[in-house]
C-alpha cells in the first residue's frame, strides 16, 4: 500500500505541482489550506509524512510540526522555508520535524528526503502496530469482562502498574492472575524489558533456589556451568512468582533480602548480584492466616502485600460469563479452522447455571473440547461433558455425594476424581486441578492421615 502525503500549503500553485510530483513518485497525496485543516486531516486518516509550509495563515508550521510529532509520534514532518535560514532550520528539527527544504528545491533533493522520511515513518507505523498487537495480547485490553467485581480490579491493577510497587493478586485457582500480572507489566515502564514467570509449588527446593537465583559452576553436583537465574533474567522487567505460598520457609528469606535490597546470592556465591526487577506475586491461599500459623513468613506476607488485589470467582461475574465463552470458542475455532461459530442460547444459559469451582480456567477447557465436538456451527447443551447444575456425569467423573457438603470433604472428593481421570498421573492431576505437585502431595498426605 503506498505511503500517504499530506500536504499544508495556502499556495494552490505550488500544492498542486508538489502534489503531481509526488504521484509520480507513487505516493498517495492529500492536501489542506491551513494548519486547522491539516489537523481535522490527521484526524480521519493515517499519514505517514506530511509537508508543511512555515508560514500557513492560522499557525506557524515550525510549531505545527511540534504538534503534529506529539499527537502522532509515528507520522514524519517536512517543513518548507520560502528563505531557508539555520534558525528555522534548527528550530524545526527542535519540534521533531524530520528535516526542512526550501521552496523551488529541485527534485533530485525533494524526492529522496521525501524517501528517507516515509521509510522512517513507515518503520515507526510497525513498531506502533506490533506495539498494538502485543498490548491485546498481553495488555488489560485481552481481560474480558463488563461485570463490576472484574472492572474494580482492573482499575486497581492499571493504578498500581505505573509504579513499581510490588503486587499481590489473590484469588482462586484459574481466576487469571498470570493475565493480570503480565497486564501490569504490559501497562509498567519495564515493558519492554522481560517478563519471567515460574510456579514456586512446582519445583523442589533445591531445584527452585536454582532457578530463581541461579547458581555457580561446581556449587553442587551437576552444576557444571554458571547458571544466571531468573530474578537475574527478570532485570529491567517483571518476575512473576505464582503459588507463593508454595515457596519453602528457607527461600522465602532470600527472597525478603531481594525485596528490600535488590540484590541476591547466587548458591555457591559468596558475592552479592544487583537486580533492578519488580515483583508481582500469586496466591489461592490465605498467606496472613499461613503466616499466624507458622506456614509463611510474616514480614515476607508484609512486603508482598503492599498492594493487594482480589480477583473475583467466575461465579461472582455471571453476566462476563456468554463474553468470555465466546472469545474462547472464536480462539479455538480458529485454531482447527472452524468458522462461524456461535453459542446457541440453552448452551450459554448451561454455562451460567454452572458454579465454576475451576473458574476461567474450567470454562476454557470446557469451550475447547466443545468446539472440537460440534459438528455445525452452534454449539449446544449436548456438547457439554457434564450437566452445570449438578456435576460431572460422563468420563469417570461422578456427582459428588449430596451429604457431603462440607468444604475439605468436598476437597477430597475432588481430587480422588481426578486422581482417578487421570489413572493416578499425580502430574497430570495436578495441572488439571490448577495446583503445584508439591501442593497436590501435602493435600494426599493430609487425605492420608484422616482415613
Amino acid at each position: 500500500m503506498p505511503a500517504t502525503i499530506l500536504l499544508i500549503d495556502d499556495e494552490p500553485r505550488l500544492r498542486q505541482l508538489l502534489a503531481r510530483i509526488l504521484q509520480l513518485e507513487g505516493y498517495t497525496v492529500l492536501e489542506a489550506e491551513t494548519a486547522r485543516a491539516g489537523l481535522k486531516t490527521l484526524e480521519r486518516e493515517e499519514v505517514q509524512l506530511v509537508i508543511s509550509d512555515v508560514k500557513l495563515p492560522d499557525k506557524n508550521g515550525i510549531d505545527l510540526s511540534g504538534q503534529i510529532k506529539q499527537l502522532y509520534p509515528a507520522t514524519e514532518v517536512i517543513v518548507l522555508t520560502a528563505y531557508g535560514t539555520i534558525a528555522d532550520g534548527v528550530s524545526a528539527i527542535k519540534n521533531g520535524a524530520f528535516d526542512y527544504i526550501t521552496k523551488g528545491d529541485d527534485n533530485d533533493k525533494i524526492i529522496p528526503l521525501v524517501s528517507r522520511a516515509v521509510e522512517k515513518a513507515n518503520l515507526q507505523f510497525r513498531i506502533k502496530q506490533l506495539e498494538e498487537q502485543v498490548s491485546r495480547r498481553y495488555g488489560f485490553e485481552r481481560i474480558v469482562g463488563k461485570s463490576k467485581a472484574i472492572q474494580q480490579a482492573i482499575d486497581l491493577a492499571r493504578k498500581v502498574a505505573v509504579t513499581d510497587t510490588t503486587v499481590l493478586l489473590t484469588g482462586e485457582t484459574g481466576t487469571g492472575k498470570e493475565v493480570f500480572a503480565q497486564a501490569i507489566h504490559q501497562a509498567s515502564r519495564r515493558q519492554q524489558g522481560p517478563f519471567v514467570a515460574i510456579n514456586c509449588g512446582a519445583l523442589g527446593k533445591d531445584i527452585l533456589e536454582s532457578e530463581l537465583f541461579g547458581h555457580r559452576a561446581g556449587a553442587f553436583t551437576g552444576a557444571n556451568r554458571d547458571q544466571k537465574g531468573l530474578f537475574a533474567e527478570a532485570d529491567k522487567g517483571t518476575i512473576f512468582l505464582d503459588e507463593i505460598g508454595e515457596m519453602p520457609l528457607d527461600l522465602q528469606a532470600k527472597l525478603l533480602r531481594v525485596l528490600e535490597t535488590h540484590e541476591f546470592l547466587r548458591v555457591g556465591d559468596t558475592k552479592p548480584t544487583k537486580t533492578d526487577v519488580r515483583v508481582v506475586a500469586a496466591t489461592n491461599r490465605g498467606l496472613e492466616q499461613e503466616a499466624n500459623a507458622g506456614h509463611f513468613r510474616l514480614d515476607l506476607y508484609y512486603r508482598l502485600s503492599v498492594f493487594k488485589i482480589e480477583l473475583p470467582p467466575l461465579r461472582d461475574r455471571r453476566d462476563d460469563i456468554p463474553d468470555l465463552a465466546e472469545q474462547f470458542a472464536r480462539q479455538d475455532a480458529a485454531k482447527i479452522g472452524k468458522r462461524d461459530i456461535r453459542l446457541s442460547p440453552a448452551f450459554v444459559q448451561k454455562l451460567q447455571q454452572n458454579p465454576w469451582k475451576g473458574n476461567i480456567r474450567e470454562l476454557k477447557n470446557i469451550i475447547e473440547r466443545a468446539v472440537i465436538l460440534a459438528d455445525s456451527p452452534e454449539l449446544t447443551p449436548d456438547l457439554l461433558p457434564y450437566d452445570p447444575a449438578w456435576g460431572v456425569t460422563q468420563h469417570g467423573l461422578t456427582v459428588a455425594d449430596e451429604t457431603a457438603l462440607d468444604l475439605e470433604t468436598v476437597e477430597r472428593q475432588h481430587i480422588r476424581r481426578v486422581l482417578r481421570h487421570t489413572n493416578g498421573n499425580k502430574t497430570e492431576a495436578a495441572r488439571l486441578l490448577g495446583i503445584g505437585l508439591t501442593s497436590l502431595y501435602r493435600k494426599l498426605g493430609e487425605m492420608d492421615a484422616l482415613t
